[in-house]
């Protein structure tokens, strides 16, 4: 009876977050963990509640507690991955992974977590076959997808980019996390407004996350074909090795400075020019707030 008891409290919890009612959400956990002091999931629940709230530091210390009494609790475990990814800490989301991947290897989000890890340091052939294990586990997961859709563009695979882009609108046209790859995707892919789009689809899902705002924002600014012509020769560096890069901005510094000035001038011009024209469409002239 206990058990079951502890059960409907765990599913009313989770209900709450799924509705947004974060702070009822908290309530019901921290009444759980005053009945049940010892119950290591009742931590790892509160944990996964300030994850969703963005109260990343208090998921880190109740997914510790969770482990304290369970150093195998899986949930604890998946809210520690996710506060550190968030955090940009990702030496230690890594180090987190390995770790969970240890008690829960069939976890296919931690190898989607990884593919991004990988991407961020441009080792995009690493992030694919990472991606591929994820679909390994769930081969209809359409974030997946997206994202390995993004993971080929980023490949320069335009082709196999667009029909995973495809097949993960076929799975689904819901979720405002798969436009948003899609959109990085058609933006990799040069397809200016198939990415204005994913976004538009994205922010209309869910306006109020915060990075999507922000892609949205972006989106709009990029679709102003000049702002695009100034960004031509960042999205070839983007494609060059480190050293790579250096060699040519020192070359180019040697031979045209007139012109790498100049352009330097007109790229700030542009950005902020476009900025500018991107926030009045969007807020008017008054200030955000």
């Amino acid at each position: 009876m206990i058990e079951d008891a502890s059960s409907q409290r765990y599913e009313r919890i989770q209900q709450l977050v799924q509705w947004k009612k974060y702070q009822d959400a908290t309530n019901e956990a921290m009444a759980l963990i005053r009945d049940t002091p010892e119950d290591a999931y009742a931590y790892a629940l509160l944990g996964h509640v300030c994850l969703h709230m963005e109260q990343l530091d208090q998921a880190l210390h109740w997914s510790e507690e969770s482990l304290q009494r369970n150093p195998e609790n899986e949930l604890a475990w998946l809210v520690r991955v996710n506060a550190y990814y968030t955090k940009q800490n990702f030496k230690a989301a890594a180090e987190a992974i390995a770790e969970a991947q240890r008690i829960d290897p069939y976890e296919p989000h931690y190898f989607f977590l990884l593919a991004n890890i990988n991407n961020k340091v441009r080792k995009y052939a690493e992030a694919r076959d990472l991606l591929l294990k994820a679909l390994e586990i769930s081969p209809e997961n359409a974030l997946y997808i997206a994202n390995l859709s993004y993971n080929e563009a980023l490949l320069l695979n335009f082709s196999e980019s667009k029909l995973l882009a495809s097949k993960a609108l076929r799975l689904d046209v819901e979720s405002d996390m798969v436009y948003m790859y899609l959109g990085w995707s058609a933006e990799r892919r040069n397809d200016y407004e198939d990415y204005l789009l994913m976004l538009k689809n994205a922010i209309r899902l869910d306006p109020d996350d915060k990075q999507i705002r922000q892609q949205f924002l972006e989106a709009l600014q990029k679709n102003y074909k000049w702002y695009r012509i100034m960004l031509m020769p960042g999205n070839l560096l983007k494609r060059m090795k480190t050293w790579q890069i250096i060699v040519s901005w020192i070359v180019l510094w040697i031979l045209f400075r007139p012109f790498i000035i100049l352009f330097i001038v007109l790229y700030i011009l542009t950005h902020w020019t476009t900025k500018l024209l991107v926030h009045v469409k969007v807020f008017g002239w008054r200030r955000r707030g």
